[in-house]
């Protein structure tokens, strides 16, 4: 039997602060947008984007993958939502 050919994906990982939880670095840009003059500005929150690729014999397997790069490295789940695109390179 023929060992399964890998491919290659893209990930791309939106990591935000759920809804309620203090966003310091947010806070301080809406305040340094209002000190320039930015007078329509309504809220900023801070979001962190990660791009990964890596091999995997399918999406299913690219996906689990990266979801447990989130649960275990790339997040903490009490404070943090995240959201995967994924796509064949």
């Amino acid at each position: 039997m023929p060992a399964a050919v890998a491919a290659v994906y893209r990930a791309e990982i939106r990591v935000e602060l759920k809804s309620g939880v203090a966003d310091p670095e947010g806070a301080n840009t809406m305040k340094a947008l209002e000190l320039l003059g930015f007078r329509g500005v309504k809220a900023v929150r801070a979001v962190h984007a990660y791009a990964v690729e890596l091999d995997a014999t399918d999406e299913a397997t690219a996906r689990r993958e990266v979801e447990s790069m989130c649960r275990r490295l790339l997040t903490n789940p009490v404070i943090h939502d995240y959201r995967i695109s994924l796509e064949k390179a």
